[in-house]
């Protein structure tokens, strides 16, 4: 009679899973998002003084400059019939228009001897990037003296 051996499994063979290429794809997606994302620009850091509650009863000498935004997201600046359009497509952040009155404004305001003083209107369906585009343009052109106000007709 021939024997049978009997074959015995090892206890030690237990089933593994490999997860080297499910790291690898997560490392081809993290890059994949790395350099197909945008990055925004740093705001600026703004410096304005915003006047105090007891106005002082000294006028300046040049009439402040009055900025409108509109819920468009168009710019304008003056009152009533001086009214001129500057930039018209709020998708665009630069604002080359109003840069170039922010500046002839504040060098004028300086040469006259008094700190340019800047009144901005702004609509209440105004996005906040259009604002602040407009805060940065301020910022930008050494204005540090603004002040938020109602529509002036």
């Amino acid at each position: 009679m021939a024997r049978h051996k009997k074959f015995q499994v090892s206890m030690d063979a237990t089933p593994e899973l490999d997860i080297s290429s499910l790291i690898d794809v997560c490392f081809l997606l993290l890059i994949y998002f790395l350099v197909t994302s945008t990055i925004a620009p740093r705001e600026t850091d703004l410096g304005m003084s915003l006047p105090a509650a007891n106005p002082s009863n000294e006028q300046p000498k040049i009439e402040p400059m009055f900025i409108r935004v509109d819920a468009g997201g168009v710019i304008y600046t003056g009152v009533g019939a001086g009214q001129q359009q500057l930039d018209s497509d709020p998708s665009v952040r630069d604002v080359p228009l109003l840069d170039s009155q922010l500046d002839l404004y504040a060098a004028a305001a300086r040469s006259a001897g008094s700190n340019p003083l800047v009144q901005v209107f702004v609509d209440p369906g105004t996005t906040q990037q259009r604002v602040i585009d407009v805060l940065n343009s301020l910022a930008g052109a050494g204005i540090s003296s603004v002040t938020f106000t109602d529509l002036v007709e």
